[in-house]
């Protein structure tokens, strides 16, 4: 198995960046076709979803608007519990449909933390599509409408997630070499 070292970690592929896109072209065509009346507007979570959004977007056979959010709640390889929003939204989105689009949904503190900021704007309806989902470790109860890969409940890196700044570079997602 294909293994990198990021800074202090080693990690191997778990998830290779052919099935990524195989995926995402899947969710793309998807989302094309549920959302194709309502001129959609995408709303990408950073810095995570940064390569998940525009490949997505790329793929879409709709029009629509995308912007960013960027909000953090992680530190090292576990959430911090909390979210701080650090870029906030600069659109309208009254009656608008909205469709978040997350890198990963784990604990799901910063979704539910969108989510009830987002209601404060009165949009007509928000979707969430994420690429990657850790049911063991979702504590939120939020509806997905659109989910790339369920995972297991382990740290991962690649395709815009990282490691303490790092590892976001990579087109395949890789998890953490646990030591025996």
């Amino acid at each position: 198995m294909k293994r990198i070292k990021v800074l202090d970690k080693e990690f191997e592929i778990s998830i290779p960046s052919d099935k990524i896109q195989k995926r995402i072209q899947e969710l793309a065509d998807t989302i094309s076709y549920d959302l194709k009346d309502l001129d959609p507007v995408f709303i990408a979570i950073l810095n995570g979803s940064f390569m998940f959004a525009a490949d997505l977007f790329k793929k879409l056979s709709l029009d629509a608007q995308i912007t960013f959010l960027k909000l953090a709640s992680y530190q090292g390889t576990s959430t911090s519990g909390t979210v701080k929003q650090l870029i906030g939204l600069n659109q309208e989105i009254k009656n608008q449909n909205i469709v978040i689009l997350e890198d990963i949904v784990d604990t799901g503190i910063t979704l539910d933390t969108i989510m009830r900021q987002l209601s404060g704007y009165q949009p007509a309806s928000v979707r969430v599509a994420t690429l990657l989902y850790k049911p063991d470790a979702c504590k939120a109860d939020i509806p997905i409408d659109y989910v790339g890969f369920s995972i297991p409940n382990e740290f991962i890196i690649g395709y815009g997630l990282d490691y303490n700044g790092y590892g976001r570079k990579y087109e395949d997602i890789y998890t953490l070499v646990k030591k025996s």
